[in-house]
């Protein structure tokens, strides 16, 4: 992979992530778990580039992101949409997902990611909070997207790498 600056970043970011998808992964060299998102953001935030990701609370990748001090968001190409949904509907506590779903681990970075990637950043966290129920201001948000409350918790991590293939 090729490390390039977020400025060089060229991509629709609603696409990227509401329609292609991303992986978040966390975790350390003895483990790590990923999920597949298609919620987030990308902006700038007190002077910093970020992104911003969203976990619900029973998401077994949520203990690896709150142990580490780093994640990774990982971008694919249309060929990997079949392991994407996979990843999305199983668990790592209850198979090795990641193996079955034929991802390659790179762990010489600050978090994990995976080499079949077309784009990988690497996110150091700054902020993390749940949300509450009490702040949505339109409650159909909340009915619609949270029938059972399961509500999200936010992370906003710098974006410390943007990797590309070559």
């Amino acid at each position: 992979m090729i490390e390039r600056t977020i400025r060089e970043y060229r991509e629709n970011v609603f696409d990227a992530i509401g329609s292609q998808w991303m992986l978040i992964t966390a975790g350390n060299d003895e483990k790590i778990n990923t999920m597949t998102a298609s919620w987030g953001g990308m902006g700038v935030l007190w002077k910093r580039n970020v992104a911003t990701v969203y976990v619900r609370p029973q998401r077994y990748t949520k203990q690896f992101i709150d142990a580490s001090d780093h994640f990774s968001l990982c971008f694919f190409d249309e060929s990997w949409r079949r392991q994407l949904a996979y990843l999305g509907s199983v668990s790592g506590r209850d198979e090795p997902k990641i193996e079955t779903a034929g991802l390659t681990v790179v762990s010489e970075r600050a978090a994990p990611y995976f080499a079949q990637a077309r784009l990988v950043m690497i996110c150091r966290k700054l902020y993390a909070q749940p949300m509450e129920e009490s702040c949505f201001l339109d409650p159909t948000v909340l009915n619609e997207c949270y029938p059972l409350r399961d509500l999200h918790t936010m992370y906003i991590g710098e974006i410390t790498q943007l990797l590309t293939q070559e």
